[in-house]
């Protein structure tokens, strides 16, 4: 097949596919889009509903030049036929070199020969004592409201967690005029001045930024705090039970709460695609095993969060090194990468030294309460998490079989990281030893008579 003939699917229309997808089309390639947004951007860059009239500084702050530069980029291409755009699609599941599709219109297959992934990212979340109620949200979910309609999910809200999403989140509820109860940092200062140096080396100004940031939090801000619990009544929160670093408890009364820990790779394509994965120490969790252009096995590419932690701009040299890495591998020229690779580099630098800023709470994780929900889609508490392993083994997938823990909508994303954790306690093991939890299809909840229906 001539190099000109090979059907590219890209998966992501945020700036790693956006960038991929520009650089497939500059060599003359016409990719397939598939994205499960309204429209292009991602999550970083998420637009709102056509007629909404939010400036773009007001959405996306001193990176609106940015976002705007993408949206135009990817629009024009577009609008000039270059690429096959296929918006609110979900990809569900994969069989050879076909991707199984759910669009607005239906059940569709669509074909490849390569196929780049940039999937990106959801929150990484831990299990807290009454996290599932009704008015607990993901530090994401709060973000997505505030962009894509202009709302603040409470009137009296707690954020909770640890981050640079934290602040960035809270400052953004601040400017648009919402009430702030408390902002609650599990990560010490200790910890983020460990991480500093390696953060201010990499990218000054964004420290700086950050800093800004943090400094209108004023005493609404906290560190080194150990979350207690979330009291509720039969319409959702009514407060925050925490301690601070003395180990002094607190009440903080609300009506909404978000919480999340950084970002967990959105990896289940991957996983389908026939990826390996590596543990990661610095952000505790599974991550893909690729070379540094994103290459994975033959065919498949990743970019993006969905392979390496490092944000919208490590998205989008992630995205234009993948399709470099592509191009090279159909035969066709492709651009000099060393400026890539080397600002790739410095991203992972900056991103390495954040996650010791802003670690995973695994000793917070390791002593939640047996009473606690840590799979909130079916149900299974952190006891009987435990119980399992006494009796069954300190296997992930072994401990889901018996409880069901990861086997709900969700399909893991947010309770497979806290499961390891507790299935590494509970044997005296490291979370990596517990193994990750085998992918399946489909990867999200889907219509049963559409999909049984042939397309």
């Amino acid at each position: 097949m001539s190099p000109g003939a090979q059907r590219v699917v890209i998966v992501g229309a945020g700036p790693a596919g956006i960038r991929a997808a520009e650089l497939l089309v500059s060599a003359g390639i016409r990719p397939v889009v598939i994205d499960e947004g309204m429209r292009a951007g991602g999550q970083i860059y998420r637009r709102p509903p056509q007629g909404f009239n939010r400036k773009p500084k007001q959405l996306y702050g001193y990176e609106a030049r940015k976002a705007v530069t993408l949206h135009a980029l990817f629009d024009s291409m577009v609008t000039a036929g270059l690429v096959d755009y296929h918006p609110q699609s979900s990809v569900l599941a994969r069989s050879g070199h076909m991707l199984q599709t759910l669009t607005p219109a239906g059940r569709r297959e669509f074909p490849y020969d390569r196929l780049i992934l940039a999937t990106g990212a959801t929150d990484r979340l831990a299990p807290v004592p009454g996290w599932q109620a009704p008015g607990v949200y993901s530090l994401g979910a709060t973000q997505i409201a505030l962009k894509a309609q202009g709302v603040a999910l409470g009137r009296r809200i707690v954020l909770a967690g640890s981050g640079p999403l934290l602040t960035l989140v809270a400052t953004q509820l601040l400017k648009a005029g919402a009430k702030l109860a408390a902002v609650l940092d599990t990560s010490t200062i200790q910890d983020q001045l460990a991480g500093l140096p390696g953060m201010a080396a990499a990218r000054p100004r964004l420290v700086l930024l950050g800093l800004m940031m943090r400094a209108k939090l004023g005493r609404l801000y906290h560190s080194g705090v150990r979350l207690v619990g979330i009291d509720t009544d039969e319409r959702g929160p009514i407060g925050v039970r925490w301690r601070d670093g003395r180990g002094d408890e607190h009440f903080t009364a609300c009506d909404m709460v978000g919480i999340g820990w950084h970002l967990r790779a959105e990896t289940q394509l991957a996983g389908l695609a026939g990826c390996d994965f590596e543990y990661d120490n610095g952000w505790a969790q599974w991550l893909p095993r690729t070379d540094r252009m994103g290459r994975a096995t033959e065919g498949l590419y990743l970019a993006g969060d969905g392979l390496r932690l490092l944000g919208a701009d490590g998205a989008e040299v992630a995205g234009r090194l993948a399709a470099c890495a592509c191009l090279a591998d159909m035969g066709l020229p492709a651009p000099d990468v060393a400026a890539d690779l080397r600002r790739l580099d410095r991203l992972e630098r900056f991103a390495r030294a954040m996650a010791r800023a802003f670690p995973w709470p695994a000793e917070m994780v390791r002593r939640t309460s047996d009473e606690t929900l840590v799979c909130r889609c079916e149900g299974v508490t952190a006891g009987q998490l435990r119980e399992s392993v006494d009796y069954g083994g300190a296997e992930a997938n072994r401990v889901k079989s018996l409880v069901r823990v990861g086997m709900g909508r969700c399909q893991g994303r947010f309770c497979q990281l806290a499961g390891a954790e507790l299935i590494a306690e509970r044997a005296g093991i490291a979370a990596c030893e517990a193994g990750r939890l085998r992918e399946q299809a489909p990867v999200r909840p889907l219509p049963i008579g559409i999909w049984a229906r042939e397309p």
